[in-house]
């Protein structure tokens, strides 16, 4: 709810309604005193006006002439004129358009306030308006045509087909707006996981072209940087190997066990240090995923580290086959041991289960752990914690590798704080990866 209330898109659509409400408003009121209300005065005073003339008529002609009078009336006018009877059956004007009321009011407020109006006599149709003369009373119906059609619900009808109209384009124009910014952000988000976005379409107003190309060429230009990087990672990582053997070569020779000792262990702890610059330099989308029987690879991993760690503890279920790229999942599961067991002290648990949305593996150790506010920053390369920083075997790449192949499965990778002290990496993978 928090994340619509935010939304450019409401925001911006809610502004365009409530200004053309407000307008529609305006005109509503402006169609009321400048159409409604002199219609409502022109009709009332025809109604007044005829009734006052046909009283004085009535009352000034001689009673042997007021039948011919009425007939003429009738004949010429189409005004009818009955003397009212008891039991009459009335029809009730009806309040709409509201132009009628306002009529009614104006005529009460002149002939009096016992002035009645009905829209039907006896079956007779008309607009029938009563009037007294002495003790008696009378009722004179005015022709339809004399009250022309009233415009306020046509009027009414096509305002609101208006408004409507101008609702659909306030949003097609909010959508305008907020439609490049939102694929915007969401290639953000792909740029800040590590991934490299689909170029944005280049269309639209000439800021959101201009934003659209500057941001495809970031990241055309971030992607080159990267693509540099592993390349000149590899070849330094590739070209010192060469010299390395040498080393080795040299220490084996060597008589002095000691010293043999320690370029032996040298030798390797780099030679670990430039596979891991390898693996990150080759780390790329290349290897097609394929069906991979997650529990026995994990299970053939965790094997090669038993000879290591003291104690290892399995917590493997069965899984379905999932489309995984299998070499990258083996580097991944491997840096995660290796670390648990450089960092995580001797009780390692590794536990493989099956999850609404496809598998999880995490590893748990019972180390110093990573305080929270550092837990982003040591998944980015060659980033490592200030307590790591003499271990020579380190090279500040393995959390990376494993959060790059997380990234490049659909995954998520993330680290908590394990029950009674540690650490726990959590890899999770899509079904479909």
């Amino acid at each position: 709810m928090k994340v619509l209330r935010n939304s450019l898109l409401l925001r911006a659509f809610l502004l365009i309604v409530v200004l053309i409400v407000l307008s529609f408003a305006a005109a509503v009121v402006l169609f009321r005193h400048a159409v409604l209300e002199p219609r409502a005065q022109q009709m009332a005073q025809m109604v007044i006006s005829t009734v006052n003339l046909t009283r004085a008529a009535v009352l000034s002609s001689a009673p042997e002439w007021r039948g011919a009078l009425l007939a003429e009336l009738q004949d010429a006018e189409g005004m009818r004129v009955r003397l009212a009877e008891p039991g009459e059956v009335l029809t009730p004007l009806p309040q709409h358009p509201p132009e009628i009321a306002l009529m009614e009011a104006q005529v009460r407020a002149r002939l009096g306030s016992g002035t009645q109006f009905a829209a039907a006599r006896n079956g007779e149709p008309g607009l029938w308006v009563s009037f007294t003369i002495g003790k008696y009373e009378f009722w004179l119906a005015l022709p339809a045509e004399r009250l022309t059609h009233s415009p306020s619900q046509m009027l009414m009808i096509w305002g609101g087909i208006v408004l409507l109209l101008a609702l659909g384009g306030g949003y097609l124009i909010a959508l305008q707006v907020t439609r490049p910014l939102s694929r915007i952000a969401r290639a953000a988000r792909q740029l800040g996981a590590g991934t490299t976005p689909a170029p944005l379409p280049e269309q639209g107003t000439g800021e959101v072209v201009a934003v659209a190309h500057a941001f495809n060429q970031m990241s055309a230009d971030l992607a080159a940087n990267e693509r540099e990087r592993a390349l000149v990672l590899a070849g330094i990582s590739h070209d010192l190997r060469t010299p390395l053997a040498r080393i080795r070569l040299a220490a084996e020779m060597t008589g002095d066990d000691s010293l043999r000792d320690g370029l032996v262990t040298d030798v390797e702890q780099m030679d670990a240090v430039i596979g891991q610059f390898l693996d990150y330099a080759r780390l790329d989308e290349s290897e097609m995923p394929t069906p991979t029987d997650l529990p026995a690879l994990v299970r053939d991993v965790a094997q090669t580290f038993q000879n290591q760690a003291s104690s290892i503890e399995l917590s493997i279920e069965s899984l379905p086959l999932l489309n995984l790229r299998p070499v990258l999942l083996k580097r991944a599961v491997a840096n995660l041991l290796d670390n648990a067991i450089k960092y995580g002290g001797g009780e390692i648990l590794l536990n493989l289960r099956a999850v609404a949305q496809g598998a999880e593996l995490s590893v748990s150790d019972r180390g110093a752990g990573i305080p929270a506010e550092q837990r982003e920053a040591v998944l980015r390369p060659f980033i490592r914690l200030q307590t790591a920083r003499s271990d020579a075997g380190g090279s500040g790449l393995g959390l990376a590798i494993v959060a790059r192949a997380a990234r490049l499965h659909g995954g998520e990778f993330s680290l908590s704080e394990r029950d009674g002290g540690g650490l726990v990496a959590t890899l999770r993978l899509p079904l479909n990866a």
